[in-house]
């Protein structure tokens, strides 16, 4: 990891605005903001529809190797960037100092009407489901109620009232999430800390006792195709394609530290290491955690598993299911913290640029914090909720963040040609090679993406059911910021 570090950078005091937001996250926070921002539902459920589509545990496991290699790959290529920028905005104000304030918008505007929010709503959701395991959530608006819906073009039926007794509960912890994180960074650093601590204790419990010889574990399960293998060609690469699909959702959250440059201490020293410290953790978590549901369940068994992590689980401890489900629990409470703390900072920079309404360029007097742009979010966040689109909108939200994930990582380049002497604090390691290999390896994830939408689309229509091009749909939402952007511009 080449690097250059002077101790001015390191030992200078923090500045501090009274109006403004305050630096108080150190090293140990900061890791724990990317190791619990990453580590969310994603683990506990998508290994079993990742092995329906590739069919052994040998290439579930590279698929998994592949997937943090690459985003390893685009968190060192981000992390030079974050140490060269270390401000409040994150992605926002990279993309604005490298392609204009066009694209730095469409990336902000996409951030709130689909990547982060749709990330809050989804993890918000599947907390209330995993709390029906415990405590029977009822609707609230009786049977009539709970079965109006209405039809929107090309979303499909919206059913608001529906599963009200689990949305109501999601709400609840969006709002109160949103309350911490208002109170200050502080605080809201202190819940990412002890949420990542425990799912990280409650995992490794799972690990130890995953390999014990009562569980009836077995290496043999790992020469054992599932009934979804022997795919080749074209065809082997879309389920990898579709397979990688769920693995990004579980790395997903890697950038959102470099949100928060202007609330960390020494944040060109801090945001690189805790990056590629924080995903090299995630990336041992995750191939240890898929081994040991490899060891203790059958190929097919993990195939037909909606939940794989309570499967191995009930093999491992008695109430295997409900210690899962507490797990998961704990798990997306702290990741959808670390998700509100991260991404209100962009709309908070979007508004200091003029792009975006005053009020949500504001910090709290008291709190420090951006509180008007943690309320739009919440806000949003209930919204999408309320609609009930969470499968869709975790596909939508992978393949459009990619795309900003690949211009993102082309962007070192643009800035070492168009700022060769700006002091970089940190420098990805192997530059060239590292981001060309990032940005490939993505545009051609984002084309067997769009092959599988386009498949599936039509399969869809052959049977007579109603579908969505989900690839097509985000980039319409995109596009769809464009006359904002141009509203604002006209007015400044």
């Amino acid at each position: 990891m080449s690097e250059t570090r002077s101790g001015s950078t390191q030992d200078s005091p923090a500045p501090k605005s009274p109006s403004g937001l305050l630096p108080t996250l150190g090293l140990f926070s900061t890791v724990m903001l990317v190791v619990g921002g990453v580590i969310g539902s994603g683990i506990f459920r998508k290994s079993g529809v990742m092995m329906t589509e590739v069919g052994t545990p040998g290439l579930l496991l590279t698929v998994w190797l592949l997937a943090g290699v690459i985003t390893l790959f685009g968190a060192l290529t981000n992390a030079e960037i974050s140490g060269m920028i270390p401000e409040t905005g994150g992605q926002y104000v990279f993309f604005e100092r490298m392609y204009g304030p066009f694209v730095a918008f469409l990336y902000g505007w996409a951030a709130f009407i689909v990547i982060q929010t749709g990330s809050i709503a989804a993890l918000a959701f599947v907390f209330a489901e995993y709390a029906t395991k415990f405590v029977a959530l009822p609707e609230l608006f009786g049977q009539a109620a709970s079965a109006w819906s209405f039809h929107l073009p090309l979303i499909g039926d919206i059913a608001p009232l529906k599963d009200s007794g689990v949305k109501a509960l999601a709400i609840a912890v969006v709002v109160l999430l949103t309350f911490v994180n208002y109170a200050g960074v502080r605080f809201g650093g202190v819940v990412q800390n002890l949420c990542t601590i425990a799912k990280l204790a409650g995992m490794g419990a799972l690990l130890a006792g995953a390999f014990l010889p009562s569980t009836g574990g077995t290496a043999a399960n790992f020469s054992t195709a599932s009934a979804g293998s022997g795919k080749t060609g074209l065809a082997l690469a879309a389920a990898i394609a579709a397979a990688l699909q769920g693995a990004f959702w579980a790395y997903d959250g890697w950038v959102k530290v470099s949100y928060i440059g202007g609330e960390v201490k020494n944040p060109q020293w801090v945001i690189p290491r805790a990056t590629a410290l924080g995903m090299f953790i995630v990336t041992a978590i995750y191939l240890a955690m898929n081994l040991a549901y490899c060891w203790v369940l059958p190929a097919d068994v993990m195939a037909s598993s909606k939940l794989v992590a309570a499967d191995a689980a009930e093999a491992v401890f008695a109430g295997g299911g409900k210690w899962i489900a507490a797990l998961v629990m704990i798990s997306t409470f702290g990741t959808n913290n670390a998700v509100i703390l991260a991404s209100a900072r962009i709309y908070y920079s979007m508004a200091k640029h003029g792009v975006a309404p005053a009020k949500l360029g504001t910090a709290h007097p008291r709190y420090h914090t951006p509180g008007a742009s943690l309320s739009a979010q919440c806000i949003w966040a209930v919204v999408l909720i309320l609609s009930g689109t969470f499968d869709m909108l975790t596909d939508m939200l992978v393949f459009v963040a990619w795309i900003f994930y690949a211009a993102g990582a082309f962007g070192v380049f643009v800035l070492r040609r168009k700022m060769p002497d700006a002091p970089r604090p940190y420098r990805v390691p192997g530059y060239p090679l590292v981001p060309a290999i990032f940005i490939v390896f993505a545009t051609v994830f984002l084309g067997l993406t769009i092959y599988n939408d386009l498949t599936t689309y039509q399969k869809a229509i052959a049977a007579g059911q109603p579908a969505v091009i989900n690839s097509a749909f985000g980039l319409l939402l995109i596009a769809a910021g464009t006359p904002i952007y141009l509203l604002y511009r006209k007015r400044s």
